[in-house]
C-alpha cells in the first residue's frame, strides 16, 4: 500500500500549523484534531479544615488539572491514610500539563509499585506519551498497564505499531467502534492509517459515519480533514442538514458521503422527511450509496422504534453497517418476526460481537425457527451456564427451568479475617466512607484480579461484615465454579421490605431484583442525576409519592431512611404496575424511564411480542439493560424465596400493542 504523498492536502496543513504554533508535529497535530487545553479552577480551602476536607478538595484540583493548588494541598495533607492518592493527585495534573519529569513519574510507579493507583497513574503516563509521540517509553510503559481498559491508550499502542510499519488495519477497524471513546489518541490512527495507506477513503468515511451516527462532531471534523471532504464541512452537514439537503448530492464521492450523513441527521427528527429526499435524489447515486442512504435512516427509524424501519432496513441491503445498525436491524427484525434477517444479520457480525450472549442466544432462536434444531441447541449450551439474562432464557430452550445451585462450604472466620490485613481493602472501605465510590470499587476490584473461587467467597464475606454489599455481589458474582446465592443476591431489611411490600400484595422477589440492580444496597447510593437511596427516588417522585399516601410531614432528609425509602419505592412501583396493567416488565421499564415511555413503546408494535423480544427492542441503552437486569435478578430471588423452579420466560410474558391513556405519574 501506498503512503500518502508529502504534498498530500492533510499533511500540507499539519506542516503549515506545527510551523505557524513552533510546535512539535505531533503536537501540532493534537492541535489540528481539535484537543483542546485543559481549564484551570481554584477554589479557597478553609485554614482549619478537616483532612478528609482537604483530600477531597486535593481530588478536586486534580479533577481541575490545577497543579499549583494540588501541590499546596498536597503539602497539608502529610501522613494522611491515603498517602498513595495524596501523592497521585499532587503529580496528575503536571503529567497531563506535560511538565512533570519523567524521573518524578518513574519514582512515584516505584514507591507505590504493586497498588491499583500505579495502574491509574501509568494510564494518564501513556496517554501524554501518545500524544507527544514519545513512542519508546510508551511502548515499555505498555506492556506493564495492567488493566488495558482505555480505548486511547489501546489506539495510541497501534499507532506506535503501525508508525514502525506493521500492518495493524485489521486490530484498528475492530476497536474504532465507539466514538464517544476515542480522544486524540484514535483520532491520531485514524490519521496514521490514513496517511500510510492501510485506511482507504472508504475506511475514513466510515468512520466519519460512524461519529455522525452517534453525534459525535469532533470525531467526524477530525476524521474529516484526512479525505477530500466536499463542498461543506462536516460540522455543518451535522448541524444544518437541511441544508445539504436542500442542494442535493452534487458531485463526488465525498459530497455524497456528506449527503448520506445529512440524511441520518434529519431521521433523528423525521425519517419519512429522509426516506423522501433520499428517493428523489436515488438518481444520482450509485446504488451503494443509495444503501449507506437507506441504513442511516433505518437506523434512526430503529432509535423511533418506527414502523417504517424494517422497510427501511430492507431498503439497505448490504450497505456496510456500524455494530450499533447490526444490532438495531436485528432488533427490528425480531420485532416483525423475520428470523431469516435475524438470522443472516448476527452471523455478519464480527466474532467479539457475535459471541454476547445476547446475539447467542436469538441466532439459536433464529436457527430454531428454521428447523436447525441441533445447531441451536449447542448454541444454547454454550450460553445456559451463564447466571443471566439469556443465560436463563438458553436454559428454558433446553427444557429447564431457572433453579439455585448448591451453595459452597461458607468461608470459616480465619479465610475471612485475612482481608482485615488488606492494604487494598482498607483503602476501599475508607473510599466509602468519603463517598467515594469509584474509587472504592477500584481499590476493591484491584485486590481480587488473581484470587481464586474461595478466595473470592471469603472477601465477600468480608465485605458483607462491613456493610459494602455491593462489592459482596459483584465479589461473589467472580466465581467460576463455587456459587454462594445469598452473596450473589442477598435480601437485607427484610422485616423493613415486608411492612412495605405487604400492604400492596407486592412480590419481595421483584422488589429485591430491582434493588439490586439500582443501588446493589447501598443505602446512601445517589445517582448522577439525584436519584437516592435503595430504591434511587428522584426528589419530585418522592414528594409526589409521599402526597399520594397521605405522608404529610415528609422532607426530604427522610429519603434515605431505609423504611421511609422503601415505603415510597414500593408504592411508586405499585403506581406504576397498576397504570400499566399489572405486567411486570412495563412496569420494571417505567420505573427506569417513567411509565409514558413503555406505553409509547408497545404502541408501535405490529404484533403481541414475547416479553424476552419487548426487553430488546427498548430504544434506550440504560433501560433495555435495566429491565433484563431486574427481571432476571427477580427470578433467582423467586427461586431462593419460594425455593423451588423458576420460569423467566413467564414472569417476562408478553406484551401487546395496546396504547394506554397517559398518566400523571412523574
Amino acid at each position: 500500500m501506498s503512503m500518502r504523498p508529502k504534498n498530500h492536502p492533510f499533511n500540507q496543513r499539519l506542516r503549515a500549523l506545527a510551523a505557524s504554533l513552533a510546535l512539535p508535529l505531533a503536537l501540532a497535530s493534537a492541535a489540528m484534531l481539535g484537543v483542546a487545553p485543559a481549564a484551570h479552577a481554584q477554589k479557597r480551602v478553609a485554614p482549619d479544615a478537616s483532612p478528609d476536607d482537604l483530600f477531597l478538595a486535593l481530588r478536586q484540583a486534580a479533577a481541575s488539572d490545577n497543579a499549583a493548588l494540588a501541590q499546596d494541598l498536597a503539602s497539608r495533607l502529610s501522613g494522611y491514610e491515603l498517602a498513595s492518592y495524596v501523592d497521585y493527585y499532587r503529580l496528575k495534573p503536571r503529567v497531563r500539563d506535560y511538565s512533570a519529569s519523567e524521573q518524578e513519574i518513574r519514582d512515584f510507579l516505584a514507591r507505590w509499585d504493586g497498588q491499583a493507583i500505579v495502574d491509574r497513574l501509568r494510564n494518564d503516563w501513556l496517554l501524554a506519551l501518545g500524544k507527544t509521540g514519545n513512542w519508546t517509553v510508551f511502548d515499555e510503559q505498555y506492556l506493564l498497564f495492567v488493566l488495558n481498559d482505555d480505548t486511547q491508550v489501546k489506539c495510541f499502542a497501534l499507532n506506535s505499531r503501525a508508525l514502525k510499519g506493521a500492518n495493524v488495519a485489521e486490530e484498528a477497524r475492530a476497536l474504532l467502534t465507539n466514538p464517544k471513546d476515542y480522544g486524540q489518541g484514535c483520532s491520531d490512527l485514524i490519521a496514521t492509517l490514513a496517511q500510510n495507506g492501510q485506511f482507504s477513503d472508504a475506511d475514513v468515511w466510515f468512520q466519519i459515519r460512524q461519529a455522525a451516527e452517534n453525534g459525535n462532531a469532533t470525531v467526524a471534523r477530525r476524521a474529516a480533514v484526512l479525505v477530500d471532504n466536499g463542498d461543506v464541512s462536516v460540522t455543518r452537514v451535522m448541524e444544518r442538514p437541511a441544508l445539504m439537503l436542500a442542494k442535493g448530492p452534487g458531485r463526488g464521492a465525498a459530497n455524497h458521503q456528506l449527503y448520506i450523513i445529512a440524511l441520518g441527521r434529519i431521521a433523528r427528527s423525521n425519517p419519512s422527511q429522509a426516506a423522501t429526499y433520499l428517493s428523489d435524489a436515488a438518481r444520482t447515486l450509485s446504488p451503494q450509496e443509495v444503501a449507506q442512504g437507506w441504513a442511516q435512516i433505518a437506523l434512526s427509524a430503529s432509535y423511533k422504534l418506527a414502523p417504517e424501519a424494517s422497510e427501511y432496513w430492507r431498503k439497505a441491503k448490504d450497505a456496510p453497517l456500524t455494530q450499533d445498525a447490526m444490532q438495531w436491524k436485528v432488533r427490528m427484525a425480531l420485532r416483525d418476526g423475520d428470523w431469516k434477517t435475524v438470522r443472516k444479520t448476527i452471523e455478519a457480525m464480527p466474532a467479539p460481537l457475535r459471541s454476547d450472549t445476547t446475539w447467542v442466544y436469538w441466532l439459536g432462536r433464529a436457527l430454531k425457527a428454521e428447523g436447525q434444531n441441533e445447531a441451536a441447541r449447542r448454541l444454547f449450551e454454550s450460553i445456559a451456564p451463564n447466571f443471566s439474562f439469556y443465560g436463563q432464557l438458553a436454559q428454558e430452550e433446553l427444557g429447564q427451568q431457572i433453579t439455585i445451585p448448591p451453595g459452597p462450604t461458607p468461608p470459616g472466620a480465619g479465610e475471612v479475617a485475612l482481608y482485615s490485613q488488606n492494604a487494598g481493602f482498607k483503602r476501599s472501605l475508607k473510599f466509602y466512607q468519603l463517598n467515594l465510590r469509584f474509587e472504592a470499587i477500584r481499590e476493591w476490584n484491584w485486590e481480587l484480579r488473581n484470587m481464586n473461587d474461595r478466595q473470592l467467597l471469603a472477601a465477600a464475606e468480608y465485605a458483607r461484615q462491613n456493610d459494602v454489599l455491593d462489592r459482596m455481589v459483584n465479589t461473589s458474582d467472580r466465581t467460576r465454579s463455587e456459587f454462594d446465592f445469598t452473596q450473589r443476591f442477598p435480601a437485607p431489611h427484610l422485616p423493613e421490605m415486608n411492612a412495605a411490600t405487604r400492604p400492596l400484595g407486592m412480590e419481595n422477589a421483584w422488589v429485591y431484583g430491582l434493588i439490586r440492580q439500582e443501588s446493589r444496597f447501598i443505602k446512601s447510593a445517589r445517582s448522577h442525576v439525584g436519584a437516592s437511596g435503595l430504591m434511587q427516588l428522584m426528589p419530585a417522585t418522592a414528594r409526589f409519592v409521599a402526597k399520594k399516601i397521605g405522608m404529610t410531614e415528609f422532607t426530604a432528609d427522610q429519603v434515605n431512611d431505609i423504611n421511609t425509602n422503601l415505603l415510597l419505592g414500593t408504592s411508586y412501583l405499585d403506581m406504576v404496575l397498576n397504570n400499566l396493567e399489572g405486567s411486570e416488565i412495563l412496569a420494571t421499564a417505567g420505573y427506569n424511564a417513567g411509565p409514558g415511555r413503555p406505553r409509547s413503546w408497545r404502541a408501535t408494535l405490529p404484533r403481541p411480542v414475547e416479553g424476552a423480544i419487548f426487553a430488546e427492542i427498548i430504544p434506550f441503552n440504560e433501560t433495555r439493560g435495566y429491565v433484563k437486569n431486574v427481571m432476571s435478578n427477580a427470578t433467582y430471588y423467586a427461586a431462593m424465596f419460594e425455593n423451588r423452579p423458576q420460569s423467566l420466560k413467564q414472569r417476562l410474558g408478553t406484551v401487546a400493542p395496546n396504547a394506554n391513556v397517559a398518566t400523571d405519574l412523574p
